[in-house]
């Protein structure tokens, strides 16, 4: 699976296999698997619902982050997802370094970093050293803020797992969404990733855990020989 992964050379590539009544689902970067990939489960109930039949409401993922469901809403896919309260932290120097932002106390942590900065602009406007960030101890780096048009922006930078720029993070939003639910006193929230691609979310808060909704489209199919 992690060979697939290094020839796909995307952000993540995703694989799952049927375990009675739900399905096992396991994420690789590039580089590294990961505990959890909102956008790679996105794209596998995809699959399930509109290639390979599926006719129940919900799907049932079994993954290294416990189980995961996702079901239709209307045009879009309904994920559920656990939320993460991340506490906040002392950040080093390397990481405002990295970024080229001046030092802020605003900096929460788990296996990423979350940093929040006064504006969409300064969100859009950053140019990370790469090099630098790689050596920056996380999964990878979250910058969020406040949003013109949405509630709130964020970009995910994960070079320490073989990804630069990930074009829509689902598995951030399940950090950000629960800090911007109480930040702004509200449960539900739209949500963008201003990465170049760039996608819209809708999060809502729903105790301890989180629902995201997104779309999905199959733009390939194709074959691997294992040889």
């Amino acid at each position: 699976m992690q060979n697939i992964a290094s020839e796909n050379n995307l952000s993540e590539t995703a694989f799952f296999v049927q375990e009675g009544d739900s399905y096992r689902l396991r994420w690789f970067t590039p580089t590294t698997e990961v505990d959890l990939c909102g956008h790679a489960t996105l794209a596998s109930a995809h699959v399930l619902f509109d290639h390979l039949g599926y006719d129940e409401a919900e799907i049932i993922f079994k993954t290294k982050s416990g189980v995961l469901t996702v079901g239709r809403e209307n045009d879009s896919l309904r994920m559920n997802f656990p939320a993460v309260d991340m506490p906040k932290v002392e950040a080093p120097s390397v990481l405002f370094k990295s970024l080229g932002i001046q030092p802020t106390s605003e900096v929460f942590k788990t296996d990423d970093y979350m940093i929040i900065l006064n504006s969409e602009e300064e969100v859009a406007d950053l140019q990370p050293d790469m090099k630098m960030l790689k050596e920056v101890p996380a999964r990878g780096v979250i910058v969020t803020a406040e949003g013109n048009k949405v509630d709130f922006v964020s970009r995910f930078f994960a070079p320490q797992s073989g990804v630069d720029e990930d074009p829509v993070t689902g598995s951030a939003h399940t950090k950000s969404a629960p800090f911007w639910s109480k930040k702004l006193g509200k449960t539900d929230l739209q949500a963008r990733q201003i990465s170049d691609r760039g996608g819209d979310l809708i999060c809502r808060i729903k105790g301890e855990r989180v629902e995201i909704l997104g779309h999905a489209v199959t733009y390939l199919r194709g074959e691997i020989d294992l040889g």
